[in-house]
C-alpha cells in the first residue's frame, strides 16, 4: 500500500526525581523488551525525563531518530509538567501508560505510577493536549507492549490525516445533499482540502491524450481483470484517466504528504469523458489512495483513515437495500446467527477493488446511468467502465467520520460481515450482516442524520478506528448496541 505513512514509535520513560531514576530506567529497558518480542519496532529514547530541560532533550531525541509517534512511559510516578508538555512539543502522537508494581521490592522498587497517571491525565487536561491514554493503561512490560501495538494502527492514520490533502472535483448531484457537509472539521482535523471543477479534471484529461504510459496501465488492467473480463476497446480512456488522477495528485499535494478524491462521477461525467469512472476508482483505494463517489468529502476521509488503519484495500458503499425475506430463508436463516433484520445489501456501482470481490467480477455498465443516458434498447458506451459483481466472503467494519449540518464531528463504528450469499443483483455488491443492525440504522444512522454512504474496512478494526476517533476528540463516537443496551432514544416501552 502507497499513500499512507509508516509509524516510527519511540518510547521515552519519565521519573519523578524523588524516585530512583533507575526503576524507570529497567522498566522502560522491559518494556522495549517486551515489545521485540511480539514484533512490535519501538525505538527506546535514552534520555529519561525528570525535569523540562530533560523533556526538550528527549523529544530532540525521539525526532532526530526519526520517531513520528511516541509512547510516554511513567516507570514511577513521574513529574507532572515535564511529562505532559511532551505531547505539546513532540508533533505526533502521543501514547500515555504506566508501569504496574511487581518487578522489585515495595520500598526502593515502588513506582506509584498507578497514582502519577492520575496526576498526568489532569494536567494533559488542564493544558488541552491531545494525547491517548488506553482503557488497561497500567501494567507489566508484557502488558504495555500489547498497548503499544494496540495504538500503531490509530497512530496511523493520525500522522496520515496530518498529511492529507482531500482533491475534489464537481458539486454534489442534484438530489444528493446528503454527501454535502461543512469542510470546517475537516481543518479542526489538520486536513487540507482543494476543491476543482469537473472542467478542470476534464481538461486534464485531454492533455493526458497519446501519454505513452497508457499501454503500460491498459497491460495492467487487462492482467488484473483477466482476458473476457473488461472492454478492450474502453482501456485505453480508463488508463487515461488513472494517468490523469496519479498526476493531479502528484502536483497538487504541495505542502501535504498524502491525497484522497472526492469526485463526481455523474450524471455530466460519462458523456464528457466517455464511460463511467468506477473501475479507475476502485483501483486507486486498492493502492491507499481512495476515490469517493459523487463528491462525498467526509467518504473519502473516512476511506482513508480505512486504508491507514489496516493497511488494506477499502471501499464506500450505499446502505443500500433490505434482503429479501426469500433469499434471507434460503441462505441465511439456520445458517448464521443473523435475523433478518440484522443483514442488509451493501451496494455502489462498481468501485470496490477487485481483490474484494468474488471471482466472477467484470468491468461491466451501469444499469442506471444507461438508462438515463443511452438510448433505449441501444448497446451500454458511455455507461460502461464499473467493476461488478459479488463481494467476497469477509470480516469488516462497516464506519464513517462526518461533519454534521451544525459543524459537529461525529462518528460511527459497527463491526460485522459480508455473507457468502448470491445477491443476484447489479453492481458491487454484498450481503452484510451486522447484529442488530436495525436497531443501529434507526436509532444512530436515522436518528443522527448520517448519510447514506458508509466507509467498508474488510477486517474486524472497531477498536483501532474508537481508539483513534476518541484521540482526536471526536465527542460522539456511536456503534451497534446490543439487546438489553437501549439507545437515548429507543422507546422503552417497545
Amino acid at each position: 500500500m502507497g499513500n499512507i505513512p509508516d509509524v516510527k514509535m519511540g518510547l521515552v520513560a519519565v521519573s519523578r526525581d524523588c524516585f530512583p531514576i533507575a526503576l524507570s530506567e529497567r522498566r522502560r529497558a522491559a518494556a522495549v523488551a517486551a515489545c521485540a518480542q511480539i514484533g512490535v519496532d519501538v525505538c527506546e529514547v535514552k534520555k529519561t525525563v525528570e525535569n523540562e530541560a530533560d523533556m526538550r532533550a528527549a523529544v530532540a531525541e525521539a525526532r532526530e531518530k526519526g520517531c513520528n509517534a511516541l509512547t510516554v512511559f511513567l516507570g514511577n510516578f513521574g513529574p507532572e509538567t515535564p511529562e505532559t508538555l511532551i505531547a505539546k512539543y513532540f508533533h505526533g502522537p502521543c501514547l500515555y501508560v504506566a508501569a504496574a508494581e511487581g518487578d522489585g521490592d515495595l520500598i526502593d522498587g515502588r513506582g506509584d505510577a498507578y497514582c502519577g497517571l492520575l496526576n498526568c491525565s489532569y494536567n494533559l487536561g488542564m493544558r488541552k493536549l491531545r494525547a491517548f491514554i488506553p482503557e488497561s493503561p497500567v501494567g507489566s512490560a508484557e502488558e504495555i507492549a500489547q498497548r503499544i501495538r494496540d495504538f500503531v494502527p490509530a497512530a496511523r492514520a493520525a500522522i496520515g490525516l496530518r498529511g492529507l490533502k482531500i482533491i475534489s472535483f464537481g458539486p454534489r448531484p442534484q438530489d444528493f445533499f446528503a454527501c454535502n457537509a461543512p469542510i470546517k472539521g475537516l481543518y479542526e482535523l489538520g486536513v487540507e482540502i482543494e476543491e476543482n471543477s469537473e472542467l478542470d479534471l476534464l481538461v486534464s484529461f485531454r492533455e493526458h491524450a497519446g501519454d505513452p504510459r497508457i499501454a503500460d496501465v491498459m497491460a495492467d488492467m487487462a492482467q488484473e481483470m483477466g482476458e473476457g473480463k473488461y472492454y478492450p476497446d474502453l482501456n485505453e480512456r480508463l488508463a487515461q484517466y488513472e494517468l490523469t488522477l496519479l498526476d493531479w495528485a502528484e502536483s497538487h499535494k504541495g505542502a501535504r504528504s498524502y491525497v484522497a478524491f472526492a469526485n463526481k462521477c455523474w450524471p455530466a461525467f460519462p458523456g464528457s469523458f466517455g464511460f463511467v469512472p468506477c473501475y479507475v476508482n476502485s483501483r486507486l483505494s486498492s493502492r491507499g489512495m481512495p476515490v469517493s463517489c459523487e463528491v462525498d468529502i467526509y467518504g473519502a476521509l473516512s476511506e482513508y483513515i480505512g486504508a491507514c488503519v489496516t493497511q488494506d484495500a477499502v471501499t464506500l458503499l450505499d446502505i443500500n437495500n433490505t434482503v429479501p425475506p426469500a433469499l434471507y430463508e434460503k441462505e441465511i436463516a439456520g445458517k448464521t446467527p443473523y435475523a433478518l433484520t440484522d443483514t442488509f445489501m451493501g451496494f455502489h456501482c462498481g468501485n470496490t477493488p477487485s481483490r474484494k470481490m468474488c471471482e466472477g467480477r467484470a468491468i461491466k455498465y451501469q444499469v442506471i446511468q444507461h438508462r438515463v443516458l443511452e438510448p433505449e434498447g441501444s448497446e451500454p458506451d458511455i455507461s460502461r467502465g464499473t467493476i461488478e459483481g459479488d463481494i467476497a466472503a469477509s470480516d469488516i467494519t462497516f464506519y464513517r467520520l462526518q461533519c454534521d449540518s451544525e459543524g459537529a464531528l461525529r462518528a460511527y463504528v459497527a463491526e460485522g460481515e459480508v455473507l457468502p450469499v448470491p445477491t443476484g443483483s447489479f453492481g458491487g455488491i454484498g450481503v452484510f450482516a451486522i447484529k442488530e443492525m436495525g436497531r443501529f440504522y434507526r436509532h444512530v444512522l436515522i436518528e443522527k442524520r448520517y448519510p447514506h454512504h458508509g466507509a467498508v474496512a474488510f477486517a474486524h478494526c472497531g477498536k483501532a478506528l474508537f481508539d483513534l476517533f476518541r484521540y482526536l476528540g471526536v465527542p460522539d463516537i456511536a456503534y451497534n448496541r446490543p439487546a438489553g443496551l437501549p439507545y437515548p432514544t429507543e422507546n422503552p416501552f417497545g
